[in-house]
């Protein structure tokens, strides 16, 4: 049988769960579909309901939708705009503990720690987007030409495609790119990734319920190279916008060459701790920055780099930090880390520690997936040590809750361990030394680097991104920055005296 991310293809849905449909232009429906996705809990095992897996033919209708109803969200004034991204926000929050236990379900996280936290982001960021729109002013200048004035102002890009990861199921789509697209006047085709589509459906009636105008936003369930491709690839598409990992992004800009792309790929930026690093701080933010959301963060602290002098301290910190994480049922309000969302993620984290183990790593906790757990996908809180540097954990995205730690002796084998990992998106640096902090921090290419904090460390207003000449991404999303990069900006002239 055919599956997805471990999760099983059927043409015949049993009538015993529900069958969720996707949206477009305001009627839900299972469009050409002729096979369903079978949606298993990866924390309880059980099966949630299905969700079609729409056909590229879905996927164009969902553009075509878009199309026609961009005129009716550009001809909207800003204040109306910034109206109905709170009212959006209003009617999260009131399905905000549905929201929020159907999040647990689905993607894992658990509930009292995490999964309220994103509704509550989510929300936030649609109010902030619509407040954003109503105060981001644009430029008069002065030209030499005498009785010219010219001035600049924004417009929607039009439609723009969107295809959005599994890890934060709801609050990435609304924070990256829901918010500020309607905010900047845009419409919108949204593909939501197959194993956590049940969050974008809950979350599109949010958007129903808002009284959104039909045919703004378009929302279809499937597979990334089928209906994500098609909206990419579709001529009526104005714009790109994806979140995923770096081998994807690659795909995704060939498929949108052309057209604007706003990507946020890959990360696995480096987190450094000098010897003088206050080490009671940065065991405590390490730790954090590792098992947060079970490192399903493209800014997760996925390679300590840490100073010779203060190596065997920092790791008793951090085996302290890792003893206190709880993994198991996230319903429960005492668990603090739950379970992978999907299988081929676990397999990467397993092959990662596996292979870093076989080239000499020293294990000090966890390892390996627990056993006597509902699913297979609840993996262990890691500790290892002495790993080489062109080792796949050192190199690449792990996306999992593992600690890998690098000792340096100089700055020469600082670098050397830097530079093994093309990624650029976010790093961290503990130093008490100012000097430090900025030096290192200036020759970081990333498009983030936090001092004495976890590397995944952000506020939805602080712009984030890739570096140039890494695989981290192009763009840049964070508040006022989205609404910019999902904006054209236009520049009008006029001859006052003709």
């Amino acid at each position: 049988m055919a599956q997805i991310h471990g999760l099983e293809v059927t043409d015949s849905p049993s009538s015993a769960f529900p069958i969720h449909k996707f949206l477009i232009e305001g009627a839900w429906t299972t469009g050409g579909a002729e096979t369903f996705l079978t949606v298993t809990s990866p924390a309880t095992g059980q099966c949630l309901g299905y969700v079609p897996l729409a056909t590229r033919a879905d996927a164009a209708r969902a553009v075509e939708a878009a199309r026609r109803s961009k005129a009716k969200i550009a001809r909207m004034s800003v204040w109306d705009r910034a109206r109905m991204c709170h009212r959006i926000a209003d009617a999260m929050e009131a399905r905000k503990e549905d929201l929020a236990r159907v999040l647990t379900l689905e993607q894992g996280k658990p509930l009292a720690t995490e999964a309220r936290l994103e509704i509550a982001a989510a929300c936030a960021s649609f109010r902030d987007a619509g407040e954003q729109i109503k105060w981001l002013e644009t430029d008069c200048f002065p030209v030499e030409a005498p009785g010219k004035r010219v001035f600049n102002y924004l417009q929607p890009k039009g439609v723009f495609a969107l295809v959005t990861p599994w890890n934060f199921p709801i609050a990435l789509p609304a924070t990256y790119y829901l918010g500020p697209g309607l905010a900047a006047g845009n419409a919108l085709a949204w593909v939501p990734a197959p194993t956590t589509s049940i969050c974008a459906v809950k979350l599109m009636e949010c958007l129903e319920e808002a009284d959104v105008p039909t045919g703004i936003v378009n929302m279809v369930t499937g597979e990334g190279p089928q209906v994500g491709d098609a909206v990419i690839v579709h001529p009526q598409s104005d714009a790109v916008a994806f979140t995923g990992s770096a081998e994807t992004g690659q795909i995704v800009a060939e498929r949108g060459a052309g057209k604007p792309l706003l990507l946020e790929l890959g990360g696995n930026g480096p987190t450094i701790v000098m010897a003088d690093a206050d080490l009671e701080l940065a065991a405590k933010r390490i730790a954090t920055g590792c098992y947060a959301n079970a490192g399903q963060i493209c800014t997760a602290t996925e390679r300590i780099l840490v100073h010779e002098a203060v190596h065997d301290r920092l790791v008793e910190g951090l085996l302290e930090n890792t003893e206190r994480v709880v993994l198991g049922d996230p319903l429960d309000e005492a668990t603090t880390m739950g379970p992978l969302n999907n299988r081929s993620c676990a397999d990467k984290v397993e092959d990662h520690v596996n292979e870093a183990l076989e080239n000499g790593a020293e294990l000090h906790a966890g390892g390996g997936r627990r056993g006597g757990m509902p699913s297979d996908l609840y993996f262990e809180p890691t500790v290892l040590t002495n790993v080489q540097k062109d080792t796949k954990i050192n190199r690449l995205e792990t996306f999992g809750p593992v600690a890998p730690v690098l000792k340096f002796k100089d700055d020469a084998q600082l670098w050397d361990i830097v530079d093994a990992s093309s990624f650029g998106l976010s790093a961290s640096v503990f130093t008490t030394r100012i000097k430090d902090a900025l030096q290192i921090g200036d020759r970081l290419r990333h498009g983030i680097v936090n001092i004495n904090d976890m590397s995944c460390y952000w506020e939805m207003a602080i712009p984030a991104g890739g570096a140039a000449g890494k695989h981290s991404g192009i763009g840049r999303t964070g508040g006022k920055h989205t609404i910019t990069e999902m904006s054209d900006l236009k520049t009008i002239t006029i001859d006052v005296n003709a």
